[in-house]
């Protein structure tokens, strides 16, 4: 299989060509002659035995083969690349940066975070909390702390940690000094986490008043934003227990219904399968999967095996 591929420098020339569309930009790219591309790729059409470009006086287009080709080149060196960097960045030591919801960071990570650098104090984990959406976002961090919903992305690797009940939650001031219904909360605005949304539809329904779903009320993006809200008495907002423990423990906010739903996704630790095998995600892994273990509000939640 190797003896039929064509040449390194050859396929080089024509997938920067077909980017550019211009084999002078191509030889400025690789820091050759224009003519050193226009050979290059003359070799590689006479090996496969097709025209790859239609010369348009000083522009190129890809031809029909070419167009075929070009996309399958620039994945196999873009994989190369990654590799390449993987193997730059992968040791037992060194900064890891992880993704994680600023929520998560703060009510339940960081007090606990200092048990990993004492057990690992050669790797420097940086948080990062600046992302877009939910999803684990590989251009900015190493690995990611996140919740999904079904189906995962194949090009991902998923470490589950666990999956969780959520309630209502609210201020005791809304409460009034009485005891609550389900169908009481038509009087109160239903606080909305927008990634998690359908966590209130299925309360809802299990609590038999799935007439509420439609109600309107704030939208937040992050659990705190909504968590201040309710303590701002704005209205009631879903929760899981891990995220406000110390809410419930002080009174900020109560918990009017013991009935609870499981969410339906899980929260994994997520990275790109070709780090699988680095030495620092795998002893991350690890440890958070013993933590969670640990928490008394988690251990029987957690994913096994």
């Amino acid at each position: 299989m190797a003896s039929q591929l064509p040449a390194l420098k050859a396929l080089r020339a024509f997938e920067a060509a077909g980017r550019h569309g211009s084999f002078r930009l191509a030889a400025e790219e690789l820091c050759v002659t224009e003519s050193a591309v226009s050979h290059q790729v003359r070799r590689l059409e006479r090996e496969l035995g097709v025209a790859l470009f239609v010369r348009r006086g000083r522009r190129v287009e890809l031809s029909q083969a070419g167009a075929l080709l070009h996309p399958v080149v620039k994945d196999a060196f873009d994989r190369l690349a990654r590799g390449a960097a993987l193997v730059r960045a992968t040791g037992f030591s060194g900064e890891l940066t992880l993704q994680v919801y600023v929520s998560v960071a703060v009510r339940w990570l960081l007090p606990r975070l200092y048990r990993f650098h004492d057990h690992h104090p050669d790797i420097a984990i940086r948080l990062s909390t600046s992302y877009r959406g939910w999803d684990f976002e590989e251009d900015f961090a190493d690995c990611g702390l996140i919740y999904k919903k079904p189906p995962l992305e194949s090009r991902y690797h998923y470490v589950p940690l666990f999956r969780v009940p959520v309630f209502p939650v609210l201020s005791p001031r809304l409460m009034e000094g009485r005891r609550l219904r389900p169908q009481d909360l038509a009087r109160l605005r239903i606080i909305r986490i927008a990634p998690v949304d359908d966590d209130w539809q299925r309360w809802l329904e299990a609590a038999g008043v799935p007439g509420l779903e439609g109600r309107s009320g704030p939208r937040f993006d992050t659990y705190l934003l909504g968590f201040e809200a309710a303590v701002a008495g704005e209205g009631v907002v879903m929760a899981a227990e891990f995220l406000v423990r110390s809410d419930l423990e002080t009174g900020r906010l109560v918990r009017p219904f013991a009935l609870e739903v499981m969410q339906r996704g899980s929260w994994y630790l997520v990275f790109r399968k070709e780090r699988r095998h680095d030495p620092r995600i795998k002893r991350l892994a690890a440890w958070l999967r013993r933590e969670v273990a640990q928490d008394p509000l988690l251990a029987r939640y957690a994913w096994t095996g």
